[in-house]
């Protein structure tokens, strides 16, 4: 797929990924693109400084955890300015804590945003697609959702579950000429990640890398696209050697100091 004169909807485009794939879309002159995201002041920079490229932008504020305001959202856009030819679904959030100390609150947010957000645009927009038989839709999800990794649970379950969908929507979606693919970056130095604590050993990608990657694979025609070679080199370690990679990332994981176990003798 060629973004040139395409309309692009992209979920999460105020910040980091989102940001960067809206960028590089302007930058390969995509007709229009509709930017989804929670903060409306981060929105209107964006969908400035891509109409200064000579790029229509509009700015969409939505809560994809609201459901009934994403159907509306969507319902609107399609009537205003579809049809839509591409959707990102990039939005997402990261809590970092190990499952012991996990907070339920945190928890139900990354599903709520990563997976069922996610979801639920997907659903409203793939059925339009459907109707006009064309469109391509790219799911963000991570090589945590390749391999999982310790204090990062949750964030890893809903990556994994992106996968699945993607993998199950590109079977029922084909046969009406509708493309499904998932973009997995690698540790990405955004700001949802700077406050995280980082695994030893892994150098994280720009956004804007990870940008690239993704309009270089839409051309190529790839079901999934792994940025950067700690990626490919981390997959291809745990199909030949999964244990000891499993091993290698409990190493190199911010987990916390275990006590040391407290011996008492009983008289």
């Amino acid at each position: 797929m060629h973004i040139q004169g395409k309309t692009a909807l992209i979920t999460g485009a105020s910040r980091g990924i989102g940001r960067a794939i809206a960028l590089e879309f302007a930058a390969q002159r995509a007709g229009r693109l509709l930017l989804v995201a929670r903060d409306r002041a981060l929105l209107a920079e964006v969908v400035a400084e891509i109409q200064a490229l000579g790029v229509d932008a509009i700015a969409v504020p939505l809560d994809l955890s609201q459901p009934v305001d994403v159907s509306i959202a969507i319902a609107q856009l399609w009537r205003d300015h579809g049809p839509i030819h591409c959707l990102v679904n990039c939005a997402g959030v990261a809590h970092q804590s190990t499952f012991l100390q996990s907070r339920l609150p945190q928890v139900q947010e990354e599903i709520a945003i990563n997976l069922m957000g996610m979801y639920t645009i997907t659903r409203l927009v793939a059925r339009r697609m459907v109707t006009q038989r064309e469109g391509t839709i790219i799911n963000v999800s991570s090589l945590m959702g390749k391999l999982a990794a310790p204090t990062m649970a949750t964030y890893s379950a809903t990556k994994f579950a992106i996968l699945g969908f993607t993998q199950a929507l590109r079977g029922e979606l084909a046969a009406h000429n509708i493309r499904v693919l998932a973009l997995l970056p690698s540790l990405t130095d955004t700001d949802m990640v700077r406050d995280l604590r980082w695994f030893r050993w892994i150098a994280p990608v720009s956004s804007q890398t990870v940008a690239r990657a993704l309009v270089g694979g839409l051309k190529q025609d790839r079901p999934e696209i792994l940025v950067g070679w700690q990626s490919h080199l981390a997959i291809l370690g745990h199909r030949l050697v999964p244990s000891a990679v499993e091993r290698l990332l409990r190493w190199a994981a911010p987990l916390p100091k275990q006590p040391r176990r407290a011996y008492s003798s009983l008289r």
